[in-house]
């Protein structure tokens, strides 16, 4: 494997949702472990499921992970960190300072903002702790989902120029006078990310258009931050010799070898290394060595589905009648990164507009290709995405030509720098978010999130401006946030995507759980990308197929009061005719 070869002291695995980093991340880990290195692994995902892989508890601390001699594992909790960075804050001046002063800033530092900002802390604590990193030969980085990644990589140089610029302000780290030693830190992050000879980044990606281009934009991005010695992985590849045993296999081998001729040529720069899709899930460390071990392993034609078993569930055309109904209304497709939301948001919306609504199909994922998905225009389907970017530069104006009006210059540089604090995107993006909600009054609004992670952080800021907003009218007051709209089943329907493997499936129900403790119940699931839903005669397809059984009965038993089952496709689910078939027109 061309990137094991030489390796720093930092590896940071990143790229699209469902790509294969934890696995890939995982299996790195395990491989230098047995070659005697101690390793720490370190996820900084929010819906991290390091810990389901390796079948034990990990959490906010470091953990030995029993089954593999000298790897040590943390998942960084963002909630956790959260609560333990507000308690250094406010606890030494509780009792000293004010009531009202200490509420103020217990207020300032409960947005989800400060739950990023205290993860990212920790982040960089671990980058440049040199007392922890004594201890280890090799650190392992499982990243979130590329448009996290990329914020938080980006973080270190934000809050440095801020806390530099802004020396006697305040933000979600608190109070920013004193704040030095944290400017020293995360320019020394900043410079180990940048050092070749410490750090090494590994774009993890899948033969797919959409996965490349991803890992093509983020490719440049990183340069912009310093990170320049990347390398490539292309995980689950089809091997050639199924593409012969089966029109399936031979389809989805076809497609790769398609997509990988006209890569974009920024990638083909890069060492890259290819992985074949392997005949089960890379759960347990027993499979996950099995991922980087170049001996191949034939299939065995054991514990596969007879074709007369072929499961069969709703299609997603049901759902979409069922949606239809209501006339207007909120969709949100859900889910872990890399199981096709996407693909689906613009699926029901396709098919809402198809039986004459007027339908707005928006995404809240940094990385989400949901034009290029579409490839093509319907005349009542209205697309457009909520750019952080964009949103941030459009709040900053607005605040600027309303509160900044009346200001004289030394106000108005104040309120501009306050501005430039790198947590008034959270702001921005939480408006952005509610002006799609109050939309679906009138129309049908089709909202692909980001993945899980940093959908929940865009939900506890919709919960903390709710709970802001009741405490303000009281008991007599009435008003309607977009909280109370996702938690109304008549005006708003989740639908929580996976795929049918141990992970996706287990991400998902944790994530229903998570909307049931903030009251919103989900209305439906989908199941992607279904291999037991289809007929193959390729031994790996029929394998992987058998695998999916137990996690497709699980959702139909327990999980789902609402089921679409979804088989694979021989073609990619692009352009607005395929797009209907999808969603089941025949």
């Amino acid at each position: 494997m061309n990137y094991l070869n030489s390796i720093p002291k930092f590896l940071f695995f990143t790229g699209k949702g469902g790509v294969g980093k934890t696995s890939l991340s995982c299996a790195t880990a395990i491989r230098l472990a047995d070659d005697g290195k101690r390793i720490l692994l370190v996820s900084t995902d929010p819906a991290s499921n390091v810990g389901q892989v390796f079948g034990q508890q990990i959490g906010n601390t470091l953990t030995v992970i029993t089954a593999v001699p000298g790897l040590t594992a943390l998942e960084i909790d963002p909630q956790a960190a959260a609560q333990q960075y507000r308690a250094r804050i406010v606890d030494p001046i509780k009792g000293v300072l004010p009531e009202d002063v200490v509420r103020s800033i217990e207020e300032q530092l409960s947005g989800a903002c400060t739950t990023e900002i205290a993860a990212f802390d920790e982040f960089t604590g671990l980058l440049t702790d040199d007392g922890l990193l004594n201890d280890f030969d090799h650190v392992i980085f499982d990243t979130a989902p590329t448009g996290h990644t990329i914020r938080l990589l980006q973080l270190p140089g934000a809050w440095s120029s801020f806390i530099e610029t802004n020396p006697d302000g305040a933000s979600c780290l608190g109070p920013l006078a004193g704040l030095e030693k944290q400017r020293e830190r995360y320019s020394h992050a900043l410079s180990v990310l940048a050092d070749g000879e410490k750090t090494r980044l590994i774009l993890v990606a899948r033969a797919q258009q959409s996965t490349l281009a991803e890992v093509a934009r983020t490719h440049d991005e990183l340069l912009h931050v310093g990170l320049k010695h990347q390398y490539l992985v292309i995980n689950g590849m089809m091997p050639a010799e199924e593409a012969s045993q089966d029109s399936l296999a031979s389809a989805l081998y076809q497609r790769e070898q398609r997509t990988l001729s006209v890569m974009p040529p920024v990638l083909t720069t890069l060492p890259t290394d290819r992985l074949n899709l392997q005949q089960e899930n890379l759960v347990g460390v027993k499979a996950l060595r099995r991922l980087l071990n170049r001996d191949i392993i034939p299939c065995s034609s054991a514990a596969v589905i007879p074709r007369s078993e072929v499961i069969s569930a709703p299609s997603l055309k049901m759902l979409v009648d069922d949606i239809a109904r209501d006339r207007h209304g909120l969709v949100m497709l859900m889910g872990k990164g890399g199981v096709g939301k996407t693909t689906l948001a613009a699926a029901v919306a396709v098919a809402l507009a198809d039986k004459g609504f007027d339908v707005h199909l928006t995404t809240s994922d940094p990385a989400a290709h949901i034009e290029s998905t579409l490839n093509g225009q319907r005349h009542n389907l209205q697309v457009s995405r909520i750019d952080p970017h964009t949103e941030t530069e459009r709040y900053r104006e607005h605040v600027l030509a309303t509160k900044g009006k009346d200001l004289d210059p030394q106000g108005r540089a104040l309120l501009e720098e306050d501005l430039r604090s790198p947590c008034t995107e959270e702001i921005a993006v939480f408006q952005a978010f509610s002006r799609v909600i109050r939309e679906a009054g009138k129309r049908f609004v089709v909202m692909d999130t980001a993945p899980t992670g940093h959908t929940l952080l865009l939900l506890d800021a919709t919960g903390a401006y709710h709970r802001e907003v009741a405490k303000r009218m009281g008991e007599k007051g009435h008003y309607l946030t977009p909280m109370m709209q996702l938690q109304d089943p008549e005006r708003t329907k989740i639908m929580l995507v996976t795929l049918p493997e141990t992970t996706p499936v287990l991400e998902a129900a944790n994530l229903q759980e998570d909307l049931r403790r903030a009251g919103i119940e989900p209305w439906a699931w989908i199941i992607n990308n279904s291999l037991a839903a289809v007929r193959t005669t390729s031994t790996l397809l029929k394998i992987r197929a058998a695998h999916e059984v137990e996690q497709i009965r699980k959702v139909q038993s327990g999980l789902a009061t609402r089921l679409a089952l979804i088989p694979l496709q021989e073609d990619e689910p692009v352009g607005i005719d395929r797009l209907r078939i999808l969603a089941g027109k025949q």
